[in-house]
C-alpha cells in the first residue's frame, strides 16, 4: 500500500492510500476458500459448498473486512511515519478517480492542537469539602418514611401535605375545557404541581366544597394559543387523605434489604450509600471546578473544528431527547450547542496531553474500587461486576471515566487551591 500526507490547515491532514485492487482480490479469494473448508450452508454436504455460494453468501462482508483492515494498517503506518497526533476518528471516502486496477481512498484526520507550556501551578482551584454527619442520615431515615407512606381519607377541611382529589371544568376566550362534564385529578397540597393560587385555595376547603378562580397563565404555557391569558377554573374537593408514616422497626428495616432489622446496621449501610453519594458530587464539583480553569487559561488555543461540531451536535442530540421526554421542545439548530462542545473538546484534549506528557497510567486498584462502588448499589454486585469485565464497550467507558478523575486530581494537586466546607445538602444539590 501507498501512503502520502498532505497539510491541509494547521489542524487537519489529508492521508492518500491507494493499493492494486488485485491485492485486496487475492486476500477475499483466499479467505473465501477458508470458509468454504468450514461453511455449513443447507443444501450442502461439508467441503462441498459451490466457490458462487460462497462468494454470493459472504463475500461483501470479506471484502469489508479486508478493506477495513488495510485501511487500518495505512493509517498506523501515516500516523507512526509522520508522527501525527489524531484527534478523534478519521473521515475515510473512495476516490473515484483511481486508476486502473487500483483501489484509493482519502481519509480526513484532525489533529491534537500544541497547547505549549501546560504548567498546572498557575490554575487557581476551590476543593470542596464534606462528611457525612448523623443528621443526615436521619433525614435519609425520614425520607425513605415518607416514600413508603400510606394515605388514610379523614373528614376534616385540606391542609398542606394532604392528598386531595378534585373535580375539575375551566373556560378560556370562551372555551371550555372540557367541553363536556369535569376532569378527575388528584395534587398533593405543597408538592407544586398545580398553580400556588389554585393549591392555596384548596387549603381550607371541606370535601364537598366548590370554589371558581381566575388564574393567569404563564407567557411560555405549553399551548401558545392560551398563552399569557386568563382562565376561569372551577374545581370541586371530592375527599382528603393525609399521610401516614410507618413506624422505624425491624419490618420495615428488613423491607430495604437488611435481613438482621436492626437500625444499627440499617443506619450504618444509609452512611455508605450518603458517603458513595458524597464523593461522586464532589468528583463532579472538582471536575467542573477544573475544567473551567482549563477553558480559561487555554481558550485562544484553536481547536479540531469537525470534533467540535461532532460534540455539539451530540449535545445538542441529548437535550432533544430529555426534552422529548419530560413533553417539551428544543430548537432543530445545533449552532447553540457550539460553545458548550468547545468547552468539552477543549477539556477532554488538555487531559489526555497532560496524562500523556507525564505519563500517567490508569491506576487498576482505583478503576476496580470505581467499579465496586458502581455494584454495590444493586442487588447482586457480582454479577455487575461480571457485566464490565466482559463487555469492553462498558468497561472502556469506565476506564475512560476513572483516567479522567485520576488527571483531574492531579491537576488539582498541583494547581493553587483554597478549601470550603460544605454541608452535605449543599454539596450534593
Amino acid at each position: 500500500m501507498q501512503v502520502s500526507v498532505e497539510s491541509i490547515g494547521n489542524l487537519e491532514r489529508r492521508v492518500i492510500l491507494s493499493l492494486p485492487a488485485g491485492d485486496v482480490d487475492d486476500q477475499v479469494g483466499g479467505r473465501l476458500r477458508e470458509i468454504a473448508r468450514t461453511a455449513r450452508i443447507k443444501g450442502f454436504r461439508p467441503r462441498k459448498v459451490p466457490t458462487k455460494v460462497v462468494e454470493q453468501r459472504f463475500g461483501d462482508q470479506v471484502r469489508a473486512e479486508i478493506l477495513d483492515g488495510l485501511l487500518r494498517q495505512g493509517m498506523d503506518q501515516a500516523v507512526r511515519e509522520n508522527e501525527l497526533r489524531v484527534a478523534g476518528a478519521p473521515q475515510i471516502s473512495k476516490d473515484d478517480e483511481a486508476g486502473e486496477g487500483e483501489l484509493k481512498y482519502v481519509a480526513s484526520v484532525e489533529l491534537v492542537p500544541d497547547f505549549g507550556e501546560l504548567d498546572m501551578t498557575k490554575l487557581q482551584v476551590t476543593r470542596h469539602t464534606s462528611e457525612v454527619l448523623d443528621a443526615d442520615i436521619d433525614r435519609m431515615l425520614e425520607n425513605l418514611r415518607q416514600q413508603r407512606a400510606s394515605w388514610t381519607k379523614v373528614t376534616r377541611e385540606a391542609k398542606a401535605g394532604d392528598l386531595v382529589n378534585l373535580e375539575t371544568s375551566s373556560v378560556i376566550d370562551g372555551q371550555r375545557m372540557p367541553a363536556e362534564g369535569v376532569e378527575k385529578t388528584s395534587t398533593v397540597l405543597g408538592s407544586g404541581a398545580m398553580y400556588p393560587e389554585v393549591e392555596t385555595a384548596i387549603v381550607g376547603m371541606q370535601p364537598g366544597e366548590e370554589k371558581t378562580l381566575d388564574v393567569t397563565l404563564p407567557a411560555d404555557w405549553h399551548m401558545p394559543q392560551f398563552a399569557g391569558k386568563t382562565v376561569t377554573s372551577t374545581f370541586k374537593l371530592l375527599d382528603v387523605a393525609e399521610r401516614v408514616l410507618p413506624e422505624a422497626d425491624a419490618a420495615f428495616i428488613r423491607s430495604f434489604g437488611v435481613k438482621s432489622g436492626e437500625m444499627e446496621q440499617f443506619r450504618t449501610e444509609i452512611r455508605s450509600n450518603l458517603e458513595r453519594e458524597l464523593k461522586g458530587a464532589l468528583m463532579n464539583r472538582l471536575r467542573r471546578e477544573v475544567g473551567e480553569q482549563l477553558v480559561e487559561a487555554y481558550k485562544d488555543v484553536e481547536l479540531p473544528p469537525r470534533l467540535v461540531e461532532n460534540e455539539a451536535r451530540a449535545l445538542h442530540a441529548n437535550a432533544v431527547e430529555q426534552a422529548r421526554r419530560q413533553g417539551q421542545q428544543v430548537g432543530a439548530d445545533f449552532e447553540a450547542f457550539k460553545e458548550a462542545g468547545r468547552k468539552r473538546v477543549l477539556v477532554g484534549l488538555l487531559v489526555g496531553e497532560i496524562a500523556r506528557r507525564n505519563e500517567l497510567r490508569l491506576e487498576p486498584a482505583r478503576l476496580n474500587e470505581t467499579m465496586r462502588l458502581i455494584a454495590s448499589t444493586y442487588e447482586q454486585p457480582e454479577q455487575v461486576i461480571a457485566l464490565y469485565r466482559n463487555d469492553p464497550q462498558l468497561m472502556a467507558g469506565l476506564q475512560n471515566r476513572v483516567m479522567e478523575e485520576q488527571v483531574i486530581d492531579w491537576i488539582a494537586e498541583r494547581a493553587q487551591h483554597t478549601e470550603k466546607a460544605l454541608t452535605f445538602q449543599e454539596a450534593i444539590g
